[in-house]
């Protein structure tokens, strides 16, 4: 065999990762962006990403890319779709493996080819570069599937919260408003939230009680076929 090492005859693909980061600023979902420092679509916004080494994984890519970026380190990433479409990128044939990651909002800063990043609210996103879109949409339908079989949205929340918080990330994700009564019946009868300190006496009655996610309890509800319903 007198071909070289990584030296085909057959046109082949290169391969990027882009990551959708999604954060909550107590109000509204947030979405991380980068400005392309370099073309194509230099100037345009962008999900964080690029190119992945011949010696690293999807996954060590899209954590590499997202740290180089956007200064977030060991991010939980979770793969969700490729993007095979063949035109996608002017420069050449590219796969795209796309990944979502939701994080606590905290300051980034831009890098590599990244001018600066920058929180979007869902409605204040621009137009975006390549298909990235179509891959961020397809990422908020993931979102708002996942929210029922899994507990992704307490990642976005402070280890203490308020169940007005609870109930205010639950209707930024699905788009909906729920009766306050009826969510909080419903958040306290599955066991999955435990008081994160005693209230005294004394404690104003409009003073909201504070909790904690219990990993163990949903664990428990999980392998019964949990699946939460609104």
């Amino acid at each position: 065999m007198n071909e070289q090492k990584f030296c085909y005859k057959y046109p082949h693909p290169s391969v990027t990762t882009d990551c959708v980061i999604f954060g909550f600023d107590g109000v509204r979902i947030k979405v991380l962006l980068i400005e392309r420092g370099v073309e194509p679509y230099k100037g345009k916004w962008a999900l964080p990403g690029g190119f992945m080494k011949i010696d690293e994984s999807a996954d060590e890519c899209a954590r590499r890319e997202l740290e180089e970026e956007t200064g977030l380190k060991a991010a939980s990433v979770e793969q969700f779709h490729t993007f095979t479409d063949v035109n996608r990128d002017p420069r050449e044939r590219v796969i795209t493996i796309a990944y979502y990651a939701l994080v606590k909002l905290s300051e980034v800063h831009g890098g590599d080819d990244a001018s600066k990043a920058q929180w979007f609210s869902e409605e204040d996103i621009p137009s975006l570069a390549f298909d990235h879109d179509r891959i961020l949409r397809m990422a908020l339908n993931r979102l708002k599937e996942r929210i029922c079989f899994e507990p992704i949205g307490f990642e976005l929340l402070p280890e203490v919260f308020t169940m007005p918080e609870l109930q205010n990330l639950y209707e930024a994700i699905l788009g909906v408003k729920f009766d306050r009564r009826n969510f909080y019946n419903k958040m306290l009868k599955l066991g999955i939230l435990t008081e994160a300190e005693q209230r005294l006496a004394t404690t104003p009655r409009r003073t909201p009680t504070k909790y904690r996610f219990n990993a163990e309890k949903y664990a428990e509800l999980k392998q019964k076929g949990f699946r939460l319903e609104f």
